[in-house]
């Protein structure tokens, strides 16, 4: 069964545009916006397992410059 998290990301100062388009380029990720509030990007992601949700954000996620911080949303069945 495919994972699903949202990625909420702390861009450095003036580096937003430069992290989403580097986001961008990575595999697993299926939409991301700049959006304005306490964070600067939410990415949505998926994955086959939540480890492969984890390591996309661990291995990949933060070596873009100019990440700061990232929070991750992983979504769940509740139904």
């Amino acid at each position: 069964m495919a994972a699903k998290a949202y990625v909420l990301v702390t861009t450095s100062v003036g580096q937003t545009k430069a992290v989403l388009n580097g986001l961008k380029k990575l595999d697993g990720i299926k939409s991301v916006d700049a959006v304005m509030g306490p964070y600067d990007i939410i990415a949505v992601v998926e994955g086959d397992s939540v480890d492969a949700v984890g390591k996309l954000i661990t291995e990949h996620f933060h070596k873009i410059a100019g990440i700061e911080r990232t929070t991750t949303c992983q979504t769940i069945r509740i139904a």
